[in-house]
């Protein structure tokens, strides 16, 4: 199954961690970022927000691109910045 992102700050992140320049977000009225994540790879394209809606984002059934998680955001692979932040406090407790 697919996941989307339409934070536009969040989609500016992982296209500037992926020094991606496929995409102009200047180009989307709306921009969705339609990803998902196997095998440590990640499969992703850019859909306008109306366009997916009218489609509906179980019936999207491929990607543009494909690229190693290791280059991506954190929350792609499902680590939100609260976990992360707890990890790190109990890291300094622990000292």
């Amino acid at each position: 199954m697919m996941h989307k992102e339409t934070d536009r700050g969040r989609i500016r992140e992982f296209l500037d961690l992926l020094g991606e320049e496929r995409y102009d977000l200047r180009k989307y009225n709306k921009p969705v970022l339609v990803y998902k994540v196997e095998d440590e790879t990640i499969y992703y394209s850019m859909w306008e927000e109306d366009l997916l809606n009218r489609f509906g984002l179980k019936n999207v059934d491929g990607w543009d691109y494909k690229e190693d998680t290791i280059f991506c955001p954190d929350w792609i692979i499902g680590i939100e910045k609260d976990e992360i932040l707890a990890v790190l406090d109990d890291d300094d407790e622990k000292e």
